[in-house]
């Protein structure tokens, strides 16, 4: 009944309803329409390619054991941390770490497509979760030096753009190594990933930890716990869990971030798409592949921000 009121509770609210109803009926039929008769081979032609891009079919299945080892021991390490009510939380790192180990062995200038997406946001949320949780202590550190390199580092990071970093790890990083040793694009890709990432994680954490009581660090120390001690088992968990939602929105977006990987020529589900056009017998097919692309964003976003809402909710959160 409110909504019902919302939308038509006075003249001017209904003719707006009545506008926009109309406007997405026409948008809908049209879009319908056009899918019935799109040309949807190109994606079901290609529909391997854009998940595992260049792998060899004998090669696959160590790609998604990989990912799922990968999340099971992003479980258990949550777990670890109180953050998901897992009561065996260590055993379920071990047996993630483990499969990871033995599935991966991929080389690595055949990851791309889908695969090489979720790898990517995957491993630098991983990596960076432990460095913005320095960076978080660091920026409320009594130690005046500490702090000033963490809110350089920060700030510094969160006021340029993503894309900028990767085309310094790009150009500028092999300046600084040996000439005979040269990372792969994809490890330089995972870096600048990992240091961005790693300066929105501190502000997250930073303002979980502003949200524990300082009562918290005297209890802790009373009961004989050092300052080490007290941070690991009592505040950062307590400061984690005020978090889960910006964590679960900073992955997302990390996400949806590595699509511009496909600047710098590494072939992740946006790269191989533009290869997928770029065969002459696909000219024309854009929108049919571009609109599988926000298919498939969507899907994977919307995943994972469901499991995001089901942490929240087996952990008590926003329930009075």
């Amino acid at each position: 009944m409110r909504l019902i009121r919302a939308l038509f509770g006075s003249p001017g609210n209904a003719l707006l309803t009545l506008l926009l109803l109309a406007l997405l009926y026409a948008l809908g039929k049209a879009l319908l329409l056009w899918a019935l008769g799109a040309q949807w081979w190109v994606v079901t032609e290609n529909l391997r390619y854009l998940f595992v891009g260049q792998l060899p079919p004998e090669l696959t299945w160590r790609a998604w054991v990989t990912l799922l080892a990968g999340l099971v021991a992003l479980a258990g390490w949550l777990g670890r941390l109180g953050i998901l009510p897992l009561p065996k939380a260590g055993w379920v790192l071990v047996v993630g770490i483990g499969a990871g180990i033995l599935a991966l062995p991929l080389p690595v200038t055949l990851w791309s497509g889908l695969f090489l997406s979720l790898l990517l946001s995957l491993s630098a949320m991983a990596l960076a979760f432990p460095l913005g949780v320095a960076l978080a202590f660091a920026r409320q550190s009594r130690l005046v030096g500490l702090r000033l390199l963490a809110i350089a580092y920060i700030e510094a990071v969160r006021g340029v753009p993503l894309v900028s970093l990767l085309f310094l790890a790009f150009v500028t990083l092999p300046l600084f190594l040996p000439e005979d040793f040269r990372l792969p694009q994809v490890v330089r890709a995972l870096l600048a990933f990992t240091l961005f990432a790693a300066a929105y994680l501190a502000e997250n954490v930073r303002g979980g930890l502003q949200a524990v009581p300082k009562g918290q660090w005297e209890a802790a120390h009373s009961l004989g716990l050092s300052s080490f001690q007290a941070a690991l088992y009592v505040v950062l968990p307590q400061a984690l869990r005020a978090v889960v939602p910006a964590l679960v929105g900073q992955f997302i977006s990390l996400f949806k971030d590595t699509s511009l990987v496909a600047l710098i020529g590494i072939l992740d589900l946006m790269g191989v798409a533009r290869a997928v056009l770029a065969n002459p017998r696909n000219v024309g097919l854009e929108r049919e592949v571009y609109l599988f692309l926000a298919v498939v964003y969507l899907v994977v976003s919307g995943a994972f921000s469901y499991v995001g809402r089901l942490v929240e909710r087996r952990m008590g959160l926003g329930v009075r």
